[in-house]
């Protein structure tokens, strides 16, 4: 036992003359290096470029989704807004045509869809805004005004009649439908015989 305490110190001597000489090994290649480069900061940056490269510190890691936020409803992206370069195109109007009346009245209107020749000679089309008068000249515009629910439509005259009695028009089904007129058949209505201004 009495040996081994006196071995202690020797091996603490050699572990400091060992990292002495150590250290005093790397001051001498530093000072040799700077010597023979003429003491340069270049020779003094590959000293430092020597030095081992530090590991770069790797990403934390990322939480794993968990089983209700990969069920959960994700929001829709943006849709993108027009530039000002590029505007959106606003849809223009149709400006009505302006018209001055020449003369009204009042009265009951029918209307008719089976297909037949009109008196102006054109093949009747129960699908456009037309009407028929017994006396008003072909292609006059009548603006015809359900008393009932005061919706009203302008009509182009094409047709001769109606010859029952009490009614001065008898309009085509889309006319009619225009109004809502189709359900009673015959309705009170208020015309306007136009002109354009």
């Amino acid at each position: 036992m009495g040996s081994a305490g006196k071995h202690r110190p020797k091996s603490r001597l050699t572990l400091i003359l060992i990292a002495s000489g150590v250290a005093v090994a790397v001051l001498a290649a530093g000072a040799w290096a700077m010597t023979a480069g003429g003491g340069s900061a270049e020779s003094a940056r590959a000293a430092q470029a020597a030095t081992p490269p530090v590991a770069p510190q790797a990403d934390p890691p990322r939480a794993t989704p968990t089983r209700a936020s990969r069920g959960e409803k994700r929001t829709p992206p943006p849709s993108p807004k027009p530039t000002k370069s590029n505007p959106k195109p606003k849809p223009k109007k149709k400006k009505a045509p302006d018209y001055r009346v020449i003369s009204s009245g009042s009265c009951e209107a029918s209307y008719y869809w089976q297909g037949q020749m009109t008196a102006s000679g054109e093949r009747f089309d129960p699908s456009e805004l037309t009407a028929a008068h017994k006396t008003l000249p072909m292609g006059s515009k009548v603006r015809v005004t359900n008393k009932n629910n005061g919706r009203s439509v302008v009509v182009r005259i094409n047709d001769r009649g109606p010859y029952a009695g009490g009614r001065c028009l008898d309009l085509s089904k889309a006319a009619m439908i225009e109004v809502k007129g189709t359900g009673a058949g015959v309705i009170p209505v208020r015309y306007q015989v136009l002109s354009r201004a």
